[in-house]
């Protein structure tokens, strides 16, 4: 049965055209996107970034395609308003169209996906072109690719030079042109976001990119304050839920060595016959 409150392709390009922001989260389990979707966010992207917030890896490169279908199916139960996206990891699209096509199905076959989304700009469209073809919803991503984050020496602005700008500039375009339904711009000036964004009839996404884009998104456990390993500028940190949910550990490590936990109403009971009869049959 489907969902009649169910996100779409149509509601979120409808938001560009009466100019309302899109909101957009990113969520990796099941609780995660029960939460997500809860609070009305209208585009739950299952990140690659998971390599780092969930998996403990340094960058995003070493994350599988496995390793994301299992954690896009697991959002799948939770998110049943928000329109559905993920991640496509790096090397799953790049190496020709036949496997972009392959690999990007796995993700509405096997994990309910509404969409993927893949980086970089014309130097991907081959492969854009070749999945959405193939019947299926595909979001750019542009500016700071971290799948490519050595090659652009590093975590850093992009786009921040005239010539990178237009770059930029051209490559959103190319893949508006390709078909890409929207698209992510990352760690680029306010200004060009701005430009990028008026140019193209889809919605771009903005992290780190300026109030000029047609809709946010920032990392989950960004802004729950649960990873504090790397923290970009770009990320708003509207709790810290971390020293809570330490004190909560030491608490519970501390009832336990001194035994107040588990107390009594966290304990179940037996008749008193049943105890004796037990106990007399040892």
């Amino acid at each position: 049965m489907t969902n009649s409150n169910k996100v779409t392709i149509l509601d979120i390009q409808s938001k560009k055209e009466r100019k309302q922001p899109v909101t957009m989260l990113t969520a990796y389990d099941y609780p995660g996107a029960l939460l997500v979707d809860e609070a009305g966010v209208d585009i739950i992207l299952v990140g690659d970034s998971l390599a780092m917030t969930v998996l403990g890896h340094s960058g995003t490169v070493a994350v599988t395609i496995d390793d994301m279908l299992h954690h896009c199916k697991a959002v799948a139960r939770g998110g049943n308003r928000a329109f559905l996206v993920g991640d496509m990891p790096f090397l799953s699209y790049q190496i020709n169209p036949a496997e972009a096509v392959r690999n990007a199905g796995r993700f509405l076959k096997e994990a309910a996906m509404d969409a993927v989304k893949l980086e970089g700009g014309q130097e991907v469209t081959f492969a854009v072109q070749a999945i959405v073809q193939a019947g299926i919803p595909v979001m750019g991503h542009l500016g700071l690719t971290p799948q490519t984050a050595a090659k652009l020496g590093g975590y850093k602005v992009q786009g921040n030079t005239a010539e990178k700008a237009k770059k930029l500039l051209a490559d959103a375009l190319a893949l508006e042109k390709a078909g890409c339904f929207s698209i992510v711009l990352e760690a680029i000036p306010s200004p060009v976001a701005e430009v990028v964004s008026k140019a193209l009839t889809i919605p771009t996404i903005g992290i780190g990119a300026g109030p000029h884009c047609d809709g946010q998104i920032l990392i989950f456990h960004d802004l729950l304050g649960l990873f504090d390993q790397f923290t970009p500028k770009f990320a708003r940190q509207y709790v810290n839920l971390r020293p809570l949910m330490v004190d909560a550990f030491k608490s519970f490590r501390q009832e336990v060595e001194s035994g107040v936990f588990p107390a009594p109403e966290h304990t179940f009971k037996m008749k008193q016959a049943e105890l004796e009869e037990f106990l007399n049959s040892e």
